[in-house]
Formats: C-alpha cells, structure tokens, sequence
C-alpha cells in the first residue's frame, strides 16, 4: 500500500515516476493540464540543450501544452549535478508554489528524485589524490575493470546503478574506499523536512510491452534523426552529460568501433537494462502506487483523493 509524505502544508508534489519508454510524459501533461499546474523535469538527460532526441524531450508541442521547467536547461558543459539540482529545484518550486497548490515531477533518475524529495545524504569529502589515482585506473583498466571493483566492494549499489556512466561508478568507488563501508549502507535515507506534501505514483506495464515500445522508440529516434544528433555533439563526448544510452553507441559506432546496425541493437539492449535497473530502485520505494499509464481516469481518482486527503 502506497504511503504519502504529508506536513501542514496545502501544497502538493505530485511525482511520477517509472522506467524508460514507460509513458510518463504524456501521462504528466494530462495530470497538469488537470490541476492547471506545470511540470517539473527529474530527467537527469533533458536537463541538457542540444540532445532533445536522444533524451526524449518533450517535443515542442507538448511544451506548448503545460508550463515545463528543467527541460533543455542547461549546457552539456554544466556540472548539473544532484546537489546543485536539489537547490536548484526546491528554489523553482518555491516560486511556482507560490502560483499552484501543486506541481507535477516527472523523470525517472532515482537519485534526482531522491534529491528533490528527501535531500541528499552528507556524504563525506574525497581526498584529490584518490580521486586522481581512480581516474588514472579508469583510463588504463577501463570502466567494465572499475565496475567490477564496484561489484566487489559494494555489490548492492552495483545492481542498481548505471554501470556505463563512469562519474556514477568512481563516485561511489571514492565513497567505499574513503570509509571503507559499501556507498549503500551511507545512503542512510534519513528524510529532511519538505515544506509540501509528497504524492508518487509510477508507471508499469508487463516487461514484454514495455521493451517492445523502447525498441519502437529508439526506430523513432533513428528516424528523426538520433545519429545527426550525435555527430554535432561528438567533439563534447568526454562530457559526464553525454555518458549516456544513445550517445555512447553511437560514438563508438563514429570510432569504427560497431557498425551503425550492431549501435542502433547496443541503444534498444541498453535501454532495457537500464530500465530494468530504473524498476529495480523504484520497488523499493514503498511510497509509490502504481498504475497502468492508460489507466487516466483511475490515477486522476487516487491523486483527487489524496491531495484532499492532505487539505
């Protein structure tokens, strides 16, 4: 049974949440067309300009429909990270509360959402020198070698993060070998205050239609145009926000690595897996009531009856 962070506030969070492919968009801008209210992104991908096929940013209509922030955002450049997008985020729903007695989030980065609605873990600072030493390990063994150094100090945390972004892995790497404990046991969970009630709920579907509709969609992409993309973003692919499904693909494809058929087959597998790692972290969160993504009318019920639960 879902559960619903609630404090004395009138205002509400709606957060919607779900693996990849799985329709949150079009569901989160029915929900705010609903309630009259924007859309606010925890897609750690669309927070970039200049890759909106590759992330599957909203298009322009569905930006036309429903007030969005956090889409498009932010330079490739930018160090957009968890902390600096809490702050970030928890300031823009200040003012947008102001406005709204609630606001929908929509993405599917765990630790983004975390972010936003529990805070961050104070995690401890890392020495420069070991940071510089598991960088130069990351050159010379490569990321799978540092993965499974991840696996053997922390295998919890291995299963559920994104084991091909490589500032994901030596972060947590630097975290074990700082305290000499798994990064997972420092994830203590322990919720700061939020000054809104928090309602989740998450997209699912049976996992056969799913990775039928993220094949479909990555065809999409390679039809509007995904390697095009890719190429004008090529020189920038050293760039933490270009470590991702669809990019790296297609730049190992550009390094004569693949061929384009054996890139467009690696972005559908892993899409999957990393779908399969997304329902992974999101089964822990007892919070969120799940619903089949067309089931409109028995989601705007539930959150009908929630937010005047929360009143």
């Amino acid at each position: 049974m879902a559960t619903t962070h609630t404090t004395m506030s009138t205002k509400t969070l709606i957060v919607i949440v779900g693996p990849t492919g799985s329709g949150k968009t079009d569901l989160s801008i029915g929900v705010a067309q609903h309630y009259a209210c924007p859309i606010i992104s925890t897609d750690s991908r669309q927070f970039y300009r200049g890759i909106p096929i590759g992330t599957a940013q909203p298009t322009a209509e569905e930006l036309a429909l429903v007030e969005h922030h956090f889409i498009a955002s932010h330079a490739l450049e930018d160090d957009f990270n968890c902390g600096a997008y809490e702050v970030a985020a928890l300031a823009r729903l200040e003012e947008l509360f102001q406005r709204h007695d609630v606001v929908v989030a929509v993405g599917g980065s765990g630790l983004y959402i975390k972010a936003l609605t529990e805070g961050m873990d104070d995690l401890p600072e890392v020495d420069p020198a070991l940071r510089s030493s598991l960088t130069a390990r990351l050159k010379a063994e490569g990321l799978e070698a540092m993965a499974e150094l991840l696996h053997e100090l922390d295998p919890a945390f291995y299963e559920v993060i994104d084991r091909k972004n490589p500032a994901r892995v030596l972060r947590a790497l630097e975290v074990c070998l700082t305290t000499g404990k798994p990064y997972s046991l420092l994830r203590t969970g322990v919720r700061q205050k939020r000054e809104f009630n928090i309602v989740k709920i998450g997209t699912q579907m049976q996992r056969e239609v799913l990775y039928d509709r993220i094949d479909r969609r990555v065809d999409m992409m390679i039809t509007e145009g995904l390697e095009q993309e890719a190429r004008e973003v090529y020189h920038l692919r050293h760039l933490n926000s270009l470590q991702t499904v669809g990019y790296r693909e297609m730049f190992d494809y550009f390094d004569g690595k693949t061929t384009r058929e054996e890139a467009i087959e690696l972005i559908k597998r892993n899409s999957r897996r990393y779908a399969k790692r997304q329902m992974t972290w999101f089964r822990r969160d007892e919070e969120i009531a799940w619903f089949s993504p067309s089931e409109r009318e028995k989601i705007l019920q539930y959150l009908d009856s929630k937010i005047c639960t929360l009143k």
